[in-house]
């Protein structure tokens, strides 16, 4: 019987393309550069090293490093040795990285050098990985000793997981509104995920992956095993800085990338940017691209492809799938096409949008569910099921049925559906501004304040209003040429997307203040935190 398991992605590599370049990772000290021949053996060595520490099938294996060899290694050796890899955010505290690693049971932490101070209370053994590729460190110490135990076994002399429903991953969400949560996903799920992103993305032997999207957020969307699957090489850099980006947009022949829209704003705003010599696919999720941004990447020969996920679908299930009829549309009309979140990956179950409760009423878990009319203005909430939902949060029965209710996972993205089937979204329910009793999307005001030539990037949440309820505010980052055009100038540059925003939207979803900032708070995927800028204005 053939199991479904992620693993097999790079033995299969390593079988039929040995001498193939699998990973490299240039910018350090000790630059690395490893075949799929050579990598799959450091893995192997890493899965019998597991297995000599201690570790039993279903062990949690927590992983704290930057994009760097080690934190790719482990996404396939904790599965070898039939374990359940727990990446770590590296921007957490130390309370929350000691909460994760309690709450998760995790039997042994590999953490990089440059955050062995979140784990300085750790109860459990720690290897530290000084991401050298050389003897002496000890994460290769690490891999030495595993290598030696294996006594020259080989793959054959490790036990395969027999259950593809197991337990892959343990990835713990931001935690935004309260404790993190941890999300249970499977092999199974991992391997038809990883099919999925290499299928919708188009990537083959001779595509080459850059690493910018970090792989401890959400297992890095399983491209760690959707790159061995298409036999891809992948470059690992352990910061995000846009000259080095570009220098390997322009020198090493890059073709694909994942990043959130702000991230690509730096991106095409570099002075390095220009014309890339080959096309790339820049794969964009966390919120949707603006027309400008959509226009400043295809200048520039990058295409890119808008997707739709969670932690808790493995990262993206949905994506905008381009028509023929859009290449004839102006720029304005295909980017607002581009920017729904579309239909589901090849693998993963048709999306639904249902009516949600009202207001006040409480879920009924055994109410069938309805979806809206496909009229692109009924708004519901995106609910999905299947091959790329998670199994349950860990430890936390209660979230999860309140999260499955009526047996699909609730995203709590609130969603229409337009009459040719794709789905856009409107806001995270907790993110709609509720302005005179009309619903404002804090998205779509987003959208149309980035049309403004001074703007270079924009995040609108809601503030108390004395006679509406809420109105929008909106926090602006100005261009870098227009920041000396309205400087000791704010108030007159309020006036100005003021009137600007009139022209382009109702009344109630314009923004009642504007204030001007030098950067917004994000994520370390480089995703807006509304809750840091709604408890700002929370003090206002």
């Amino acid at each position: 019987m053939y199991f479904q398991n992620p693993l097999s992605f790079l033995l299969r590599a390593a079988q039929i393309y040995p001498d193939k370049l699998a990973i490299t990772h240039p910018h350090v000290k000790h630059p690395v550069f490893y075949t799929y021949g050579v990598w799959s053996q450091r893995i192997q060595n890493l899965a019998y090293a597991l297995i000599e520490a201690g570790i039993k099938p279903g062990d949690r294996v927590a992983i704290i490093a930057p994009n760097s060899p080690m934190i790719a290694d482990a996404h396939h050796g904790v599965l070898a040795a039939r374990a359940v890899i727990c990446p770590i955010n590296t921007r957490l505290t130390v309370p929350e990285v000691s909460y994760i690693l309690e709450h998760s049971g995790a039997k042994l932490v590999i953490v990089d050098y440059e955050y062995t101070h979140l784990v300085r209370d750790a109860k459990v053994p720690v290897v530290v990985s000084n991401d050298t590729g050389r003897a002496g460190d000890p994460y290769e110490d690490f891999l030495d000793r595993g290598r030696r135990f294996s006594r020259e076994r080989g793959w054959a002399g490790l036990e395969w997981e027999p259950n593809e429903n197991a337990a892959s991953a343990l990835c713990y969400t931001s935690g935004t509104t309260g404790r993190p949560k941890g999300v249970i996903t499977t092999l199974r799920g991992s391997y038809l995920a990883a099919l999925a992103n290499a299928y919708e993305t188009r990537m083959t032997y001779d595509s080459v992956y850059l690493w910018i999207l970090p792989m401890f957020h959400a297992c890095g969307w399983t491209f760690p095993w959707a790159i061995t699957l298409a036999f891809a090489t992948q470059i690992t850099l352990r910061t995000v800085d846009p000259s080095q980006l570009w220098y390997h947009f322009l020198n090493s022949g890059v073709s694909h990338y994942c990043a959130a829209p702000t991230v690509q704003i730096s991106i095409v705003n570099a002075p390095e940017a220009k014309q890339v010599p080959r096309p790339i696919t820049a794969i964009i999720a966390g919120s949707a691209p603006t027309a400008r941004l959509i226009g400043d990447l295809e200048l520039k020969g990058i295409t890119p492809v808008h997707v739709y996920g969670l932690t808790c679908t493995y990262g993206p299930f949905m994506k905008s799938f381009p028509q023929p009829t859009w290449k004839d549309m102006s720029l304005k009309d295909r980017a607002r096409h581009l920017a729904r979140q579309g239909h589901s990956f090849l693998t993963a179950s048709p999306v639904r949008v249902v009516y949600q409760p009202a207001d006040g009423e409480e879920p009924d878990a055994a109410a069938e569910l309805v979806d809206v009319p496909k009229d692109g203005k009924t708004a519901g909430e995106i609910v999905v099921r299947g091959n790329l939902a998670m199994v349950e949060y860990f430890r936390d029965p209660e979230a999860t049925r309140k999260a499955f209710q009526g047996g699909y996972f609730h995203s709590g993205d609130v969603a229409v559906v337009h009459p040719d089937g794709y789905v856009a979204i409107r806001d995270r329910s907790k993110d709609i501004i509720i302005s005179g009793g009309e619903n404002a999307s804090s998205v779509l005001i987003e959208q149309e304040l980035a049309a403004h030539p001074d703007v270079l990037e924009v995040s609108v949440v809601a503030r108390p209003h004395p006679k509406w309820g809420e109105r929008a505010m909106a926090f602006v980052i100005l261009k870098t040429h227009s920041v000396a055009k309205w400087q000791g100038r704010h108030d007159e540059f309020e006036g100005e997307l003021k009137r600007f925003s009139k022209g382009r939207m109702p009344g109630f979803a314009c923004p009642e203040w504007v204030r001007v900032v030098d950067e917004l708070p994000k994520t370390s995927t480089g995703k807006i935190q509304k809750v840091v800028l709604r408890k700002m204005v929370a003090k206002l």
